[in-house]
């Protein structure tokens, strides 16, 4: 009995050895988080920080030499690779075999031989953006519920990373990287952040018409000699019932607009269904179309921005083409009413 005991400890003992505990993947309840500046601390040191070396005007142009580079070259050019995070993934290839199409290059969406030579970088890669008392005074809290955000003056931006992050068509984490020694809960007026250095040009023409890729999650506007004049990322409904397929025309182009939330298009929240009527909600970049809405001729359906534009592709809507807002923005300069929206499965 006593060997029984002594070898079934041994084999406990090996086999533990072998099998080490794992760490649990769920985070601790906030009752056993010392602080939350603690936890701040923590994620911080997360962040690995993105140093550039400083660039000069007259290293431009030339080609580009990472993702990074080919991010910010592509976007200069209205082809945008979704919110810019320094890394290659699937918006990045699809902005990518975008270019390709542009310049009659075997469409590889790689970074190639034949593409790295003609994708140019024209500028250094960063800028810096200075805060100011306005910006600051622009950041308040969103509410948590529909009725609270229908009772504010405006769906506006919570913080200053936020707003720096989409004025630069970047994921927040971006701007972290580019700033680690920036404490984000603390950013004062006349704070100097260094952000990539991202402007669509002013378009030359109107679109003559859209075409949406609901299998490739894409959006594409074209000139009347079908040159492209903007290829970004926009997320598309969840249920397949609710992607209209063939052509669609629009109706209404509204910057900035206010939002009318219908119960009976929310049926899942039961606020909604307990208030029974309708609320409109305040414009602003959190909006929950964002910074414009593009209505189409099927009742309903339209191209707008989002509250979260480093979403954009990788989650989907109730029904409409969901855009960043830099692009919603950039897209209502070249629609017009009456134009042709061509949906593709």
């Amino acid at each position: 009995m006593l060997l029984l005991s002594m070898t079934g400890a041994l084999l406990w003992l090996w086999w533990h050895a072998k099998h080490p505990a794992k760490t649990s993947k769920h985070k601790p309840a906030a009752s056993v988080v010392a602080s939350s500046s603690a936890a701040k601390a923590e994620r911080k040191k997360e962040i690995k920080p993105i140093i550039i070396a400083p660039q000069t005007a007259a290293e431009f142009p030339r080609p580009v030499r990472d993702a990074f580079e080919a991010q910010v070259a592509l976007a200069r050019r209205a082809i945008s690779p979704g919110s810019l995070d320094a890394a290659i993934g699937s918006q990045t290839r699809a902005a990518i075999a975008a270019f390709q199409r542009t310049k009659n290059l075997f469409e590889t969406d790689l970074l190639d031989t034949n593409t790295r030579p003609v994708l140019t970088l024209d500028a250094p890669l960063l800028t810096t953006y200075t805060v100011t008392t306005n910006d600051l005074a622009r950041l308040q809290p969103i509410g948590k519920t529909w009725l609270a955000k229908s009772q504010q003056s405006a769906l506006d931006y919570e913080t200053i990373l936020e707003l720096v992050a989409e004025t630069a068509h970047s994921h927040p984490l971006l701007i972290q990287k580019l700033n680690p020694e920036v404490s984000w809960t603390n950013v004062v007026a006349g704070a100097v952040l260094k952000i990539p250095d991202v402007t669509y040009p002013e378009p030359a023409e109107q679109a003559a018409f859209v075409v949406i890729h609901l299998s490739e999650k894409y959006l594409e506007a074209f000139g009347a000699t079908t040159n492209l004049l903007l290829h970004c990322p926009c997320s598309i409904a969840a249920k397949v019932e609710k992607r209209p397929v063939g052509e669609l025309h629009v109706v209404v182009v509204a910057p900035n607009p206010n939002y009318t939330v219908n119960p009976e298009l929310f049926p899942e929240s039961q606020e909604l269904q307990t208030l029974g009527h309708k609320l409109i909600l305040p414009p602003g970049p959190n909006n929950p179309v964002g910074v414009a809405w593009i209505g189409l001729d099927k009742p309903g359906y339209g191209m707008h921005g989002t509250p979260v534009p480093e979403q954009v592709g990788r989650t989907e809507s109730h029904g409409c083409f969901r855009l960043a807002n830099w692009d919603a923005e950039y897209l209502v300069k070249l629609v017009w009413i009456g134009m042709p929206v061509e949906v593709l499965p």
